[in-house]
């Protein structure tokens, strides 16, 4: 097994290409292999868990401590709980040549194993077991001709690893789309460009290049000073950070302003920066674990006046067709196969389970697509609690049988009278219920907590259908179903256009918030109906 596993890594560093490994068994067989797997590997082996083993190993809520790092092989324990946004994450940092070994418990016990990260994202005060997502795990798995899957009752099942030219790692001059996009950026007329890009295409060292070939001075920005590393080790003397609170805040200016990651900034606070500056480079990942996507492009970045738009396909820090990227692509639903083709012809609504994900998966994945495009700070938490969080409610509008809208309901009050008197007095704020506890906290009616409503959590329309009315028509068939709730409900950041839409969808206005929130800079606002 050694032998042949060390062989394929070979094989995989003269190709240019990472691999996932795996491991499904009981917990002291899989960590008795992932260990003699580290040994003989090598590399880092960084161990991504809850339970620390020798060094180096992170805590999965802590990985982002190492983003803007690369990584020579990792191994990821998933058997008590699997974050998946940490796993997409490192899958990121990992090097041409790695492998991500991941622990789980057998395929055949997992659907009925609690998964203590539900406590992060399921509104329960225990931890659920999330059969939906691990089915899907479960078959992509095996059915991935890719993937070195090791069962404990089974012998290792290799890849076919069919050999791929030779991989030649980037040498730090600009590769051929670089090359023509720095071209074209050094030539910008006052205004705004975006480069969009899935991760490890190279956008974050197009900016430092750029930084480093310009005449004039240039701020840099991001969410986090280590965000920026790869950007920094390219601009050289030319790189100059600020964070975007402080850079709005002060009087700084330049000819340039540079923002990586620019989609994990909040709209209102980037369209501020913006506007300061002569010309900006805004550089995203279209597509992973910070929840950004196609909605960047659609919502913002249509927005912003004399914008010039670029992209990078070709990976840089990895060969073409890399099946660890192609595996948490598929596994995450990091794809935009739903915005291809315009939905055409007549509009059906009908109710979505939970339980499609099981039965009939490319139905809710679109409706993933689709939220996740309109909503661009979706993230893969996000698909955990659509997979298998109790009191959850979908909605799809299909077209010809593709999907032009979809509707996201969760389910809120119903508390008992002690506990929503407690809530009212401020003596309690139990998990989840974000409406029924305004109600009760802010309405003053110690029993409004008590009430049962169903919150629009998400609303997302296919952009070829938007001007048909498709967005009411999915609220008034919820509006007219919700037999048994006492009213239905929604939270959103104030936008005209977002306030003219709920109200034409029947909505009055139940509290207006006193605070922006970080997420959107935008105050929310509760409305209700019925």
């Amino acid at each position: 097994m050694m032998d042949a596993l060390l062989d394929l890594t070979a094989q995989m560093t003269r190709e240019g290409i990472r691999r996932l490994l795996v491991l499904s068994g009981d917990e002291a067989w899989t960590l008795q292999q992932a260990q003699a797997l580290r040994e003989r590997l090598g590399g880092d082996g960084l161990w991504v868990g809850s339970d620390p083993v020798s060094a180096p190993c992170v805590a999965p809520g802590a990985l982002k401590t190492l983003l803007g790092r690369e990584v020579m092989h990792a191994f990821f324990d998933a058997r008590r709980g699997c974050d998946v946004a940490a796993l997409a994450a490192l899958s990121g940092t990992l090097r041409a040549g790695s492998w991500l070994v991941l622990l789980t418990p057998p395929f055949a016990d997992w659907p009925t194993r609690a998964d203590e990260d539900s406590l992060r994202w399921s509104d329960t005060p225990d931890p659920i077991v999330t059969p939906n997502f691990v089915h899907r795990c479960c078959r992509q798995f095996i059915a991935d001709p890719e993937v070195l899957l090791w069962q404990q009752s089974d012998r290792p099942r290799f890849p076919l690893a069919a050999p791929r030219p030779d991989w030649h790692p980037a040498d730090g001059h600009p590769q051929a789309e670089q090359a023509l996009i720095l071209e074209q950026l050094l030539r910008l007329p006052p205004g705004i460009a975006a480069v969009t890009a899935e991760r490890g295409r190279g956008k974050s060292a197009l900016a430092g290049m750029l930084l480093r070939q310009l005449e004039g001075e240039a701020i840099v920005t991001a969410p986090t000073r280590s965000a920026v590393e790869v950007l920094a080790s390219f601009a050289g003397e030319a790189f100059r950070f600020m964070a975007p609170d402080a850079l709005l805040a002060s009087q700084e200016t330049a000819a340039w302003l540079i923002v990586d990651e620019a989609a994990s900034i909040p709209a209102p606070l980037l369209r501020q920066l913006v506007s300061r500056f002569p010309r900006t480079l805004l550089t995203t990942t279209v597509q992973g674990y910070e929840g950004t996507g196609r909605g960047f492009l659609l919502k913002f970045c249509a927005s912003l006046p004399r914008l010039q738009s670029f992209s990078l396909s070709a990976p840089i820090r990895w060969a073409a067709g890399c099946p660890l990227e192609s595996a948490i692509r598929q596994l995450l639903i990091f794809n935009d196969e739903a915005f291809r083709d315009a939905p055409t012809g007549e509009v059906v609504l009908e109710a979505v389970n939970q339980s499609c994900w099981q039965s009939q998966p490319a139905l809710p994945e679109a409706m993933y697509q689709l939220l996740s495009g309109a909503h661009y700070r979706t993230s893969p938490l996000d698909l955990r609690r659509m997979m298998d969080a109790p009191g959850q409610a979908f909605r799809c509008a299909r077209a010809s049988g593709a999907v032009a809208g979809a509707l996201w309901l969760v389910a809120e009050g119903g508390l008992s009278p002690e506990l929503s008197r407690a809530v009212w007095a401020g003596f309690r704020r139990p998990r989840g219920n974000l409406v029924a506890q305004s109600l009760a906290a802010h309405g003053g009616s110690p029993l409004a907590a008590t009430l049962s409503g169903l919150r629009v959590s998400r609303i997302a329309v296919h952009p070829a259908r938007q001007r048909d009315g498709l967005g009411q028509k999915m609220i008034a068939s919820i509006a007219a179903d919700a037999a048994g709730y006492d009213y239905l409900s929604v939270s959103f950041g104030y936008t005209p256009e977002l306030w003219r839409f709920w109200q034409r969808c029947g909505f009055i206005l139940v509290r207006l918030g006193t605070h922006r929130e970080a997420a959107a800079a935008a105050i929310p606002r509760w409305l209700c109906s019925r």
